[in-house]
Order: C-alpha cells, then structure tokens, then sequence
C-alpha cells in the first residue's frame, strides 16, 4: 500500500511539474509575440510599392525619351541611307 502512495504522490508531482513548465513555455512565447516589433505593416508595404511604381515609370520615361530623340532617328536615317544606295 505504501508502494501505491509513493508512485501516486511521484506521478501527481510529475504532473504538477510538467504542467508548470509547459505553462512557463506557452507565458514566455506569449510574451515575446505580443512585445515582438519586427516585421512589416500593410502601410510598410503599401509605400514601398508606390515607391517602386513610381520609380519604375520614371526609369521608363526617361529611357523613351533617350530612343526616341537619340537612338530612333539615328536609326531611321541609317536604313533610309542602305535602301537609297546608289552604288
């Protein structure tokens, strides 16, 4: 009778311990996700799209207007000059 209070008192203080760990564990994540500031917000986000947007269409209008007044006339005038050729 004394074995089966011992192993009953061993495996009630087991399970108080585990349950006191675990519950340490789950209070300690708890606290690091609500007091975690890392990551991004959707306005984070939103502005750096914007910001990408824009940029991207300035890249490109610059880029359209460099061929059209450098690259395309310069072209245009060197095909005319080979169909034209009077050799």
């Amino acid at each position: 009778m004394e074995n089966f209070i011992a192993a009953t008192q061993a495996k009630v203080i087991t399970a108080a311990y585990t349950a006191k760990t675990k519950a340490a564990q789950f209070s300690n994540r708890a606290k690091n996700i609500i007091t975690n500031r890392e990551g991004q917000g959707a306005l984070d986000v939103a502005i750096q799209v914007l910001i990408s947007i824009v940029l991207g269409a300035l890249i490109l209008g610059g880029l359209y207007l460099i061929l059209n007044a450098t690259v395309l006339p310069t072209i245009t005038q060197r095909i005319k000059d080979m169909f034209n050729y009077k050799g």
